[in-house]
């Protein structure tokens, strides 16, 4: 017989033998034995985590007749027949290469059939998320109207494509990437079986760039024993996944410890030279940080790891300040986030490089900080600080003149407080608030407030913290009117397109068929605005008249009740009404 690649041959055949899903298999094994199955399930995650596998153990499983405690024999016909793809009542399809509508209707047509053989029908769908429109239409048909004895199984590493009225008729069963932990020790059987020596921390190696994929784990762990000569050892694992042994990093580090660009810039040269990937190398970089910061908390931890701790990563270990790791770190995270899309990732490692030799600051913004109760920037405060100070300078110039004393020598020239103010008053948008205003309704106002939170929580940190300073005012089907605390966040906000964009994103994922653009005012100018606005609104000029006993000015009932009843469609619980 031809050679079989590894993962082939030490695929799964029983729950027990599937690695790191002991929640899943469990839960599966459990449903068979209660007689609970369902007719559709949804197993996403990862690529090489065991979906495939463990989908068709459950068909052989349900349909074996010697099946214990939920596991299949593999020994009789039904389940060997399962096992090699010849039992025409399980059916595996690639939905890749069969995405079309007339596909999907075809198995829809043969669901209606009996199975023939076996007990149930396995539909096995894999990359389901491929599937068209008008297929998943035509597939979601067949799963609201399910047919007896016919199992739906939908596999895929992309779920936020599937159509939310799929995931809502399926049990949905969420595969984790495998801990390198558990790949090494099944590593360690395979080869065992094999009666190949190998040395352990080139399981780890090989554990650690499969990234949490038991079939990658299993492709790389093939072509090293194809590289090695006879013992599989740490530098053949080094040179199949092309990851840089800790020696060359102990080196590439300590020159940027001390600030030696040339030697870092040349050690990197060296190492791209030699056929390492950028991209791999960022990854070593990353985790043998992790591993100095680890090795200066908890060394215990490390060691009981069996990481090999050379001399110069000890050294590394006492002279590194955790600030300092941290800033590596920081640096390596923002630089292997630019490499992603770029045709030059060289050129982003040289700059990172030179970064963690010179000191330079972390290509990422600065943490948020509580001020005044609100979570904002720390460059954020300093900016509110200037104004404020700014502010009273102002204040304490008024007061001045009020009593006819001469300004003092330290207020700033009324030029310069003017130029400043003006460079940063906040233009407000009247128009189209408006317009917001004009069509807004309380349904909508009412939504937003009951997701607000998620909404927060789903921004990255930056963006919570300038929306943290903010509340919703105003929401029409179109627009949403949001009131910042202070000028600076709100002139911030309207001048950031990719915080706008993120914040209707987010409202239209939270809020279903809601999708508003953003208008952003200071919540200072928001009464005038609501005041303005309903003024605007009224009939005529001519809805006030005095009265001839008091003279006080009334409404006239009718007008009133108009006015009184649109201020509480646009504003809710906050509006509040006063007669005067």
């Amino acid at each position: 017989m031809a050679y079989q690649a590894l993962y082939r041959v030490w695929r799964s055949q029983r729950f027990d033998e599937i690695v790191g899903q002991q929640a899943i298999t469990q839960t599966l094994k459990n449903a068979i034995v209660q007689q609970q199955i369902s007719h559709a399930y949804l197993f996403t995650g990862p690529r090489g985590t065991g979906k495939t596998s463990a989908a068709k153990i459950f068909a052989k499983a349900i349909n074996c007749p010697h099946s214990v405690d939920g596991e299949p024999c593999n020994e009789c016909e039904m389940c060997q027949s399962i096992t090699n793809g010849s039992q025409e009542d399980v059916i595996e399809i690639d939905a890749a290469s069969n995405n079309g509508v007339e596909e999907i209707r075809f198995i829809r047509d043969r669901a209606n059939y009996a199975p023939t053989q076996a007990k149930y029908k396995v539909y096995i769908i894999d990359e389901v998320h491929m599937l068209s429109t008008g297929a998943f239409n035509a597939l979601l048909k067949t799963l609201e109207e399910p047919k007896k004895n016919v199992i739906f199984i939908l596999a895929t590493t992309e779920p936020h494509k599937i159509p939310a009225t799929i995931i809502s008729r399926t049990q949905r069963f969420d595969f984790k990437r495998i801990l390198p932990q558990a790949i090494v020790e099944h590593l360690k059987e395979i080869l065992q079986a094999m009666n190949l020596t190998y040395e352990d921390e080139a399981l780890e190696v090989i554990a650690r760039a499969a990234e949490g994929g038991m079939r990658d784990a299993l492709s790389i762990l093939d072509q090293a024993i194809a590289f090695a000569d006879g013992t599989l050892t740490t530098q053949d694992a080094f040179e199949v996944t092309g990851s840089v042994t800790s020696e060359l990093i102990d080196h590439l580090l300590l020159s940027c410890m001390t600030k030696d660009v040339t030697a870092a810039l040349k050690q990197l040269d060296d190492l791209l030279e030699s056929g390492k990937e950028a991209r791999r190398l960022l990854e070593n970089l990353l985790f043998y940080c992790r591993d100095l910061l680890v090795y200066q908390q908890a060394p215990a931890l490390l060691t009981k790891e069996n990481k090999r701790i050379t001399a110069d990563f000890q050294e590394l270990a006492q002279q590194l300040s955790a600030d300092q790791l941290y800033e590596w770190i920081a640096i390596l995270n923002a630089t292997q986030n630019d490499i992603r899309l770029t045709t030059s990732p060289t050129v982003y490692l040289e700059v990172a490089m030179v970064k963690l030799a010179t000191g330079s600051q972390p290509l990422v913004e600065q943490n948020p900080a509580d001020y005044q109760g609100q979570a904002v920037s720390n460059e954020l405060v300093s900016q509110v600080q200037a104004l404020q100070k700014e502010v009273q300078s102002l204040r304490q110039a008024l007061r001045q003149i009020e009593q006819n004393k001469p300004v003092e020598k330290e207020r700033p020239p009324v030029n310069a407080v003017r130029s400043q103010t003006s460079a940063t008053k906040y233009r407000i948008p009247r128009e189209r608030v408006n317009q917001v205003l004009k069509m807004a309704t309380k349904q909508r106002m009412q939504q937003l407030r009951t997701v607000w939170d998620d909404i927060l929580d789903s921004m990255n940190p930056t963006q919570k913290a300038m929306l943290k300073a903010s509340e919703p005012k105003a929401a029409s089907e179109e627009g949403l009117i949001i009131a910042f605390d202070y000028e600076i966040i709100c002139q911030r906000a309207t001048t950031n397109q990719e915080f706008s964009l993120t914040l209707h994103n987010h409202i239209s994922r939270f809020v279903t068929d809601y999708a508003p653009s953003p208008v952003f005012i200071t919540k200072e100018d928001w009464p005038t605005l609501r005041k303005d606005f309903l003024a605007g609104n009224r009939e005529n000029d001519t809805l006030e008249e005095e009265s001839e006993t008091t003279g006080e000015v009334s409404l006239l009932s009718d007008q009133e009740d108009q006015l009184v009843s649109k201020a509480q469609e646009l504003f809710g619980d906050l509006t509040t009404i006063e007669k005067n």
